[in-house]
């Protein structure tokens, strides 16, 4: 248990110095690409830092039918801790480094970017739900080539969208290349794919070792799948959202979360409908439940001028997860 205990500790260091290097390099890849805030959020960044949960339902599944729980479990934590947790903690980072944010607690948001992809997010989301009760194959399987098409279509219209954005002249050398104003193209792909490197093997480390720990503290496998291991390979996105808040750009750290979502609430979705018997239970009907309000909730904030996560949204999305994760605890032991 104790080697469990170090490990886990170890890869702390991997998450934090991928996420640094990733949120650093990331923008000068969309610059380079010609894009905006928006696409650079929404897809680079958070196809890239979503990949380490995204593995995960995919090695459950490999492992056979009787995994099919675990994946399920995986793939609905982990929107659910985004739409909750993750927008509570960039309500929280703006509050946190409000004194040397040029707007404050206000975010400065490309608004229609979030509509976006929240409205993207929260019909696919709400479909899954109601296929994980209503239980046809063959619905399934033809839902899952959608929700693909689906995302391939939305990934499309926000890069279309975000060529020949405004661009940001605000950009902080890039690391591997410190001596220069301007990077090498080369030494932008290699940062980013070091940070993208660290990320993946910080978070895979963590949850190896977490589902050893949880074993041997006897924690449910479905416990672990909907709470521990998203808490684990979500790291990625709140790190990177809470860096970019910090230098007040907030389009950047929402789409980081909210493009992740649409990316997860498809792709690793579609692989549960295709793959496994989707049947939701309760816990997990709870978690998507609360990933939806969460969503919602968020959609509705940001319709404000300024947008603004005041202390009533972020207590519902704290009440949301923590009631959420007490529930499945409960539910499952």
């Amino acid at each position: 248990m104790l080697w469990h205990i170090v490990l886990v500790v170890a890869s702390f260091p991997l998450l934090l110095g991928g996420a640094v290097l990733f949120t650093n390099s990331v923008e000068w890849l969309g610059s380079r690409l010609g894009l905006g805030h928006g696409p650079i959020g929404s897809v680079l960044a958070a196809v890239a830092t979503a990949l380490p949960e995204s593995v995960i339902p995919v090695v459950a599944i490999l492992a056979g039918e009787t995994s099919g729980q675990i994946a399920i479990g995986a793939v609905i934590g982990a929107p659910f801790l985004l739409g909750t947790l993750g927008m509570a903690v960039v309500g929280l980072s703006a509050a946190g480094f409000r004194k040397r944010r040029e707007q404050g607690t206000d975010l400065s948001l490309d608004r229609a970017a979030t509509r976006r992809d929240l409205t993207v997010f929260l019909p696919l989301m709400s479909i899954a739900l109601v296929l994980g009760l209503v239980c046809d194959s063959a619905v399934r399987i033809t839902a899952a080539v959608l929700f693909v098409l689906c995302y391939a279509a939305y990934a499309w219209r926000t890069i279309a969208r975000g060529k020949g954005a405004e661009q940001d002249d605000d950009l902080s050398r890039l690391y591997f290349d410190r001596g220069r104003e301007e990077p090498r193209t080369a030494l932008v792909w290699l940062q980013t794919l070091a940070g993208v490197g660290l990320v993946v093997g910080g978070a895979e480390l963590f949850v190896v070792e977490i589902e050893g720990l949880a074993t041997d503290l006897g924690v449910p496998a479905l416990a672990l799948a909907l709470v521990l291991a998203p808490l684990a390979s979500e790291l990625p996105e709140k790190l990177n959202s809470v860096l970019w808040v910090r230098r007040d750009k907030d389009t950047l750290a929402l789409g980081n979360i909210t493009g992740a979502m649409v990316f997860q609430a498809s792709i690793p979705i579609a692989v549960g409908l295709a793959f496994v018997d989707w049947r939701l239970s309760a816990p997990s009907v709870a978690a998507a439940g609360c990933a939806i309000v969460g969503a919602a909730l968020c959609l509705l904030v940001t319709r404000r001028r300024p947008p603004h996560f005041s202390a009533v949204p972020l207590t519902v999305w704290l009440a949301l997860y923590l009631g959420a994760v007490a529930y499945v605890i409960i539910g499952t032991t």
